[in-house]
């Protein structure tokens, strides 16, 4: 009777693993064919090209988009539009990232910036500004990114300012040392220099403390992102089907406008 119900036992696994196998190269079968690559069933391995539409800081959470085959080339016109960020900031301290990774490197007092100080100053940061890139960055120098030069104790110089464009900027809570921004901006921009700048304008100094992409391109948090207690098949196709009217056709893909009049399709930063 044992050994019957361990034959049982080892069929029903074998069976059951026969199952497993053939859903999971179905999957993938689907996944190359949507993806746009070609499969001949001689190859065992496929190459299955995929690229995100703009870094994100280590630290930062929120919206990066992935795309797979064909949609490598589809990010940089999908994502052309603007960026929105959420990002708590705190005054009185500074550190070589930026944000709250770093070692703190200055410390100053600010019992005397009040809401509306901090307010009037987000207005010169509003607009087409200049802005200089923090040295921990993906920037790169002969190849290699800043960050890992930074992080390997080398001597790295300050990008030169360079163009950025910010569509809005608020000012969402301030209780002091903490104050919360909610930004809309374009490419190449750097919430964490921007939070810097604010600090240095209020004179005293400022990093951030968290930082969250809300928005990228067409693609929002709170509409295409899937929280991980919902990673059921079930609720990842109804998250697709939710964010298939985002893929157009290739004729109309040419012809995709920004949201913001001017802008051209930059996929960098921060950022």
């Amino acid at each position: 009777d044992f050994q019957s119900s361990l034959s049982g036992e080892i069929i029903s696994v074998c069976h059951f693993s026969c199952i497993l196998r053939l859903f999971y190269n179905a999957s993938f079968q689907l996944l190359f064919a949507e993806a746009g690559v070609q499969t001949n069933g001689k190859k065992r391995n496929q190459v299955l090209k995929i690229g995100h539409g703009g870094t994100l800081d280590s630290a930062a959470t929120g919206v990066l988009v992935v795309g797979i085959g064909k949609g490598t080339k589809m990010l940089g016109t999908m994502l052309s539009g603007s960026k929105k960020y959420t990002a708590i900031g705190m005054l009185g301290k500074a550190t070589d990232t930026l944000d709250a990774t770093g070692k703190v490197t200055e410390e100053k007092p600010y019992d005397q910036v009040t809401k509306g100080d901090l307010e009037n100053v987000l207005q010169k940061f509003t607009g087409d500004i200049m802005q200089v890139p923090p040295l921990y960055s993906a920037l790169k120098k002969d190849g290699e990114r800043l960050s890992t030069l930074m992080k390997r104790g080398e001597a790295v110089e300050a990008k030169p300012a360079r163009p950025v464009r910010v569509y809005s900027l608020s000012l969402q809570q301030f209780q002091p040392p903490l104050f919360t921004l909610d930004v809309e901006c374009g490419g190449g921009f750097y919430v964490r220099s921007l939070v810097n700048d604010i600090g240095k304008e209020l004179s005293t100094c400022a990093t951030v403390q968290e930082l969250t992409r809300t928005k990228q391109g067409p693609f929002t948090l709170e509409e295409h992102a899937l929280q991980e207690d919902k990673w059921t098949i079930d609720e990842i196709a109804q998250s697709l089907e939710h964010c298939t009217a985002l893929l157009l056709g290739e004729p109309a893909r040419k012809k995709l406008k920004t949201e913001h009049p001017g802008e051209t399709a930059v996929v960098c930063g921060d950022k």
